[in-house]
């Protein structure tokens, strides 16, 4: 008897380990290191080359032509540069994190003036600057434009490789003796189950929450100087991330998502030929009828309403109305 019952125990616990860990998620898929993103980048750039499609006469496209090649040692004094051949773009990039000289970026070229097409042009070199007006990368190249060519937008196009970094983001993570990891959706039961699990990892109480989305972590005397291989210890940790109970629903495309902790009081609902009661097992008299167990979920209960042939705009309309009831525990986002 004794065996048979710490089999069952054994087998219990075996499939709530599954369940764990199939619900878990590793630390750097649910939060991010403080002061590891990426940076914007900006710059404003000529097109040439183009097939009569760019920005013709143009007061800024002028100066910046004239501008340009008196740099490239051509004096051209008073005189209104016009060309359909040439357009003003501006280019925009996204430097990742420890972006290091000399490693190449891809950048996006968008006119800015009248050009009709940017098709076949090449972005003459360009300068991308930071928030700081710092210079982290030059673009340079062919604009390729994307689509099948009936819905091509062939004033934005896309240079592969098209930029250079310049310089090194400064950043030194291997020294530093406290790193911070920011929670993507805060909430407090994560962040407590996530301290518990670092500490847990690294042997002493090294982790510890300011708020529910904020988790400070103090360098270990083991892991001095290798910040390296302290966060890729601290990211692949799994966590089972809590959340709140929620419905989200779209009624332009009916599209409903409903948390797994949303739950529903005992209730009847009656729209249209259909009945639902929840709570109640006598069945009336109504044309469809479902009869749902009492704190049944909301999944269960469209499940249910799915059955009977329910629209998602009925569905929609119908947890509304459980919510606004009162009976709907969670919140009922509508976007």
């Amino acid at each position: 008897m004794n065996k048979i019952l710490n089999f069952f125990l054994l087998s219990a616990f075996f499939f709530m380990t599954l369940m764990e860990s199939a619900n878990a998620a590793r630390l750097k898929d649910i939060a991010s290191i403080r002061g590891v993103r990426e940076n914007q980048l900006i710059g404003y750039g000529i097109v040439v080359g183009l097939k009569g499609t760019g920005d013709g006469k143009n007061e800024f496209m002028s100066k910046s032509m004239v501008r340009m090649l008196d740099k490239l040692g051509m004096k051209l004094d008073n005189v209104d540069f016009s060309s359909k051949n040439v357009a003003a773009v501006i280019v925009t990039s996204t430097m990742p994190a420890f972006g290091k000289a000399g490693n190449p970026i891809d950048i996006t070229v968008s006119a800015i003036g009248d050009a009709s097409s940017l098709q076949g042009g090449t972005l003459l070199q360009t300068p991308l600057r930071a928030a700081n007006e710092q210079v982290f990368a030059v673009a340079q190249g062919s604009i390729v434009i994307g689509g099948d060519g009936k819905d091509q937008h062939l004033t934005s196009g896309r240079v592969p490789n098209g930029a250079i970094i310049e310089r090194d983001m400064t950043a030194d993570f291997s020294s530093r003796k406290m790193y911070r990891l920011t929670l993507i959706n805060p909430d407090f039961t994560t962040a407590a189950r996530s301290v518990l699990t670092i500490n847990k990892e690294l042997g002493g109480h090294y982790a510890s929450a300011k708020d529910s989305g904020t988790i400070d972590i103090i360098t270990p005397f083991a892991y001095e100087n290798r910040g390296v291989e302290l966060l890729a210890t601290i990211e692949s940790i799994e966590i089972n991330p809590d959340m709140k109970a929620r419905v989200v629903v779209n009624e332009k495309t009916g599209t409903i998502v409903i948390g797994d902790k949303v739950k529903i009081s005992r209730v009847a609902i009656s729209h249209g030929a259909l009945s639902v009661k929840v709570g109640d097992g006598k069945k009336g008299t109504e044309e469809k009828v479902a009869v749902l167990d009492s704190g049944v979920s909301v999944g269960e209960l469209v499940q249910a309403l799915n059955k009977l042939g329910v629209s998602p705009k009925d569905l929609i309309t119908i947890l509304q109305s459980i919510k606004s009831a009162g009976a709907l525990h969670g919140e009922l986002e509508v976007l």
